[in-house]
């Protein structure tokens, strides 16, 4: 599964990675939660297919939802049934998307709670997760509680997961599925077939990525700063 992540790689950066035609000012995020909204690159078919890097909350609300309730348990879509869930083959059809990341967390029983670690490249490149999205507006019978006043509409957005590699099956039996660089248009491509892009649903390299523990101040949602990446120093 994957419920936390990383994202600190300079916007320009991102870009010459994912050619996306905006110029955005991105601040560094070093706790990325559900139901924020965060950066995800997409494909418009119009004009000539450009990629556009835009902020989606993190949590599918599907289309047809009564309120945006739902979305913080749709934050992870199973690579195995993405195909089948009413709330994602549709999205699977015509709504994938690029997640950035420079690393994710993932917790780990231990003596006095759970102990989290950091997941990310070797070299600390980014990469990116296979997302879906949809977007949301509130029903016309919907109460004002649930309606959006400053938006006509939510973009939202879930992270496709897959088995663990051999690397991270010690943390977790699950990891979220991190398309190569080579296959970007080909998971953005609109009009791909389904069928044909569910080879893409698999776990990373065992040597794409390492591990190691961090401070448990990233529990913590509001804590979100460079310190929680640092390895944690032994004994601690």
């Amino acid at each position: 599964m994957c419920g936390r992540y990383v994202l600190t790689t300079p916007a320009e950066a991102l870009r010459r990675l994912f050619d996306f035609v905006e110029h955005p000012n991105l601040a560094p995020r070093y706790n990325i939660a559900p139901t924020q909204e965060v950066p995800v690159v997409r494909q418009r078919r119009e004009p000539r297919g450009e990629r556009s890097i835009q902020m989606l909350r993190w949590g599918l609300v599907p289309s047809w939802a009564r309120d945006l309730s739902g979305g913080a348990k749709l934050i992870n879509a199973r690579a195995e049934t993405v195909a089948e869930k009413p709330a994602f083959r549709k999205a699977l059809a015509k709504r994938r998307c690029l997640v950035p990341a420079d690393g994710f967390y993932e917790w780990r029983p231990a003596d006095g709670g759970k102990q989290p670690y950091l997941i990310r490249r070797p070299d600390g490149a980014p990469f990116a997760f296979a997302g879906l999205w949809e977007r949301w507006s509130a029903p016309a019978t919907a109460t004002p509680a649930t309606t959006t006043a400053e938006k006509p509409f939510i973009d939202s957005f879930t992270i496709v997961t897959t088995d663990a590699n051999a690397r991270l099956q010690p943390l977790h039996d699950r990891m979220p599925v991190i398309i190569d660089a080579a296959d970007y248009a080909r998971w953005l491509d609109p009009d791909a077939e389904p069928a044909a892009l569910l080879p893409l649903l698999r776990p990373a390299p065992d040597d794409f990525l390492e591990f190691f523990p961090v401070d448990r101040r990233v529990n913590a949602v509001r804590n979100d700063d460079a310190t929680l990446l640092a390895p944690l120093e032994a004994g601690r």
